[in-house]
């Protein structure tokens, strides 16, 4: 399950449980909408609660990041695991943005908003 909100230049994306195809689609959807009509958006991915994702969601991640590389401005991700800290380091290679990895959400939205500002 996700929740997402939005303003002009900023998704936040949050994931509870399972992250499955349908998930990522919705996601997708707003991201792709977003962009359309007000170029790229930083991003805000809160993984603290996420249990597991469907192998299909990974690779539609992999897919959905080369094809959008220009996209992103910046992403945080919110998480305290070292493995998804590793994986988003990771795929630094497949987009343009400035990704940095938080725990705390207050301090990932003060970085986001760095470049909000100067839009």
């Amino acid at each position: 399950m996700i929740t997402i909100q939005h303003t002009d230049h900023l998704v936040q994306f949050a994931i509870f449980g399972e992250f499955t195809l349908a998930d990522f689609k919705e996601f997708e959807e707003l991201v792709l909408y977003k962009v359309r009509f007000s170029g790229p958006v930083n991003l805000l991915v809160d993984v603290r609660e996420m249990l597991s994702l469907t192998i299909d969601v990974a690779w539609e991640e992999i897919r959905f990041s080369r094809a959008h590389t220009h996209d992103f401005t910046r992403i945080a991700v919110l998480t305290s695991s070292q493995w998804v800290t590793w994986s988003a380091w990771l795929s630094q290679i497949f987009v343009a943005a400035d990704v940095r990895v938080f725990e705390e959400e207050p301090v990932a939205l003060a970085w986001l908003a760095e470049t909000i500002s100067t839009q």
